[in-house]
């Protein structure tokens, strides 16, 4: 009896997969780090404080390093890197364990023409299209092998592709109930929303009207309306209104993609711009935000002319190029200070604008030149030189624009309601990733937050920057289980130094690894150790909050 009384009072040690000793934990909650272990079981986490006598089968001392829930990237463009190479390399090693992707365009539902289209027109990275819903891609990453987990808004230029082609048009009321059953199909498939991208052709085409008809389809099933405004520039303004509208109208949460103010005539917006957002917010209209912490953006040449001349798609758009009557009208275009249409060249200058892809070999040899060394080197106007070369390239031609002011990066920081997004792929220095350059923020945007903004200016604190690349999105999107460490979460974990955690790519060189990022867990799975990828690919399919399950 004194035997059994004893084995009683001293039950075994709690054992569990993984414990990770002696950090700084870092809930996502936005409260301080503080001391302790963190124990996971299976995929998930099981769990934290001080865990004394437990047991794990594995255990990693965190060495007073910082200890959080994997990062989210909310505007990940990782659609066509992530079926290269599945790693996620770039990402995974500053901790990014999520990417959301679908800003403007998804990668389904696609129909034969659409199909062929990418086909015919794809970059750098070349692949076969096996699916047709946005669910199926997801499936088909899963399935291939992928080290992050992936989500996806629906495209509101895909659903009008789908039913418009490149038509410059309002639906008719038969398209348009096709285009809300596609929206409906993608939500009960994991959708997490309605994605806009309002300057680029096709997308510009669509109406508010249009996007509040997609947005209430999405929003009883809890989804979300993400935009990439109609302007960041000369109507930075009256681009919120219609976001508020949209959000108002629709009764649906909205998030503004990569807010800036797009050049220095507009920069002195920022504050009115914030007024708008905070008003609309205290009115109980939901409406957040993100951004990358750079002062360039990167987007095509379709952002430097009229998107008129682009109806039709690419055959067409270069035909126009190619009509010498056309010509002077569209040069004088490009000119311009537009005010109907975001023209990113005329803020930026041709020195402000840096060439980073295109897909003829022989015109490689510019990438990393700016738009005034490679009209130079043409002997033509920069205007001409952007058309020459789409004509040549058959593509958008992939450039970074110098548009937006470092004080103001620094005031969108503090926002409460402000989460992150590299708007880039996720890549490797290797390979088909070497054909072509990228903005740095591919390699650099979530180290440069930790490192440059919280740990050497101190713009805001760890635990409120660690809370906007955690649990911030997850609650805005409803993304469940994930953005948080407690007990019974989905354990995607990272460990970094923060005073070490720093971003090394630049304009000039912008494929160079952020250091810093020790560890990292996906679904409990190690994809990062001691700063080296495993090459584990546990990234699953993160479905949306109004995602029914088949049966």
């Amino acid at each position: 009896m004194a035997l059994t009384c004893l084995c009683a009072c001293h039950p075994d040690p709690p054992q569990y997969d993984l414990i990770i000793r002696n950090g700084v934990l870092y809930d996502g909650s936005g409260k301080p780090g503080f001391r302790g272990d963190l124990a996971i079981q299976g995929d998930s986490i099981a769990a934290l404080g001080d865990l004394g006598n437990a047991k794990g089968k594995v255990e990693v001392d965190a060495g007073g390093k910082a200890v959080a829930p994997g990062f989210v990237n909310v505007l990940s463009w990782s659609t066509t890197s992530l079926l290269a190479d599945g790693r996620s390399q770039s990402d995974i090693r500053q901790g990014v364990t999520l990417e959301l992707m679908g800003e403007g365009w998804s990668m389904g539902p696609l129909n034969d023409f659409m199909k062929d289209y990418d086909l015919k027109n794809q970059g750098d990275i070349k692949y076969d299209i096996t699916w047709t819903t946005l669910s199926e891609y997801l499936e088909h990453l899963e399935k291939k092998g992928v080290s992050c987990n992936v989500a996806s808004f629906l495209g509101a230029a895909t659903t009008r592709i789908h039913e418009l082609r490149f038509e410059n048009r309002a639906p008719t009321p038969d398209e348009m109930e096709r285009m809300r059953g596609l929206v409906r199909q993608a939500m009960e498939e994991g959708a997490f929303g309605i994605g806009s991208a309002l300057i680029y052709a096709p997308g510009s085409y669509a109406k508010t009207e249009e996007l509040i008809e997609l947005c209430k389809v999405a929003a009883p099933y809890g989804g979300s309306y993400i935009t990439h405004m109609r302007s960041e520039g000369n109507r930075f303004l009256e681009a919120i209104d219609e976001v508020i509208r949209i959000a108002k109208e629709a009764g649906i949460h909205a998030e503004i993609y990569h807010l800036k103010a797009g050049g220095k005539p507009n920069w002195h917006k920022m504050d009115q711009a914030i007024a708008k957002i905070d008003s609309a917010r205290a009115a109980g209209i939901n409406i957040t935000t993100n951004m990358y912490t750079y002062v360039a953006g990167a987007t095509g040449f379709d952002a430097s002319m009229p998107p008129a001349v682009q109806e039709g798609g690419i055959d067409r758009w270069v035909e126009r190029l190619k009509d010498l009557k056309q010509r002077p009208a569209i040069i004088a275009a490009m000119k311009a200070n537009a005010t109907d249409w975001e023209n990113l060249y005329y803020f930026a200058g041709a020195d402000g604008v840096k060439l980073l892809g295109f897909k003829e070999d022989s015109l490689k040899y510019l990438t990393g030149k700016t738009l005034a060394e490679a009209a130079k080197l043409y002997g033509t106007s920069p205007e001409q030189t952007i058309i020459d070369l789409i004509i040549k390239d058959h593509t958008r031609i992939e450039a970074a624009y110098f548009l937006m002011s470092e004080d103001n990066v620094r005031k969108q920081i503090k926002l409460p309601y402000m989460s992150f997004g590299s708007d880039a792929e996720s890549s490797a220095p290797e390979g088909v990733f070497l054909k072509s350059s990228t903005h740095p923020r591919a390699y650099g945007n979530f180290a440069r937050l930790l490192g440059k903004y919280v740990r050497d200016e101190k713009v805001i604190p760890m635990e409120d920057a660690i809370r906007k690349l955690t649990l911030l999105p997850c609650e805005n999107f409803g993304i469940k289980r994930r953005g948080k460490l407690a007990p019974g979460y989905h354990a995607d974990v990272v460990v970094f130094d923060p005073e070490k955690i720093q971003d090394h790519a630049t304009f000039e060189k912008p494929q160079q690894y952020a250091t810093g990022v020790t560890d990292v867990w996906v679904n409990g799975m190690q994809v990062l150790k001691n700063g080296e990828h495993t090459g584990a690919t546990p990234g699953r399919v993160v479905r949306g909050p109004g995602y029914k399950a088949k049966h």
